[in-house]
């Protein structure tokens, strides 16, 4: 089976869980506790996400692979990991 890695941004604010989004599908996003959790279960929202575009006849998109530049502040944590899924 194809396996695909989307980027993932990750952030956390000081008073929220973290957040996990993914810039080439949008709408799919994903929070936890840890970074860890929330590492899970974009990985499991990624493969939702793809599997409803292909239940409604949408050929998803590819990852796109780009240079990416993490942001911090003394207010919030941004960065970008990659999370692989079978195509």
């Amino acid at each position: 089976m194809k396996k695909l890695q989307y980027l993932v941004r990750v952030n956390k604010d000081p008073d929220s869980d973290w957040g996990a989004s993914v810039p080439d599908l949008p709408g799919c996003v994903a929070t936890g506790k840890t970074i860890d959790v929330t590492l899970r279960r974009i990985e499991k929202a990624i493969t939702l996400h793809l599997q409803g575009m292909r239940d409604d006849g949408i050929r998803p998109p590819l990852p796109r692979h780009r240079s990416v530049t993490p942001k911090r502040t003394e207010r919030q944590v941004d960065f970008y990991a990659t999370v692989e899924v079978a195509a």
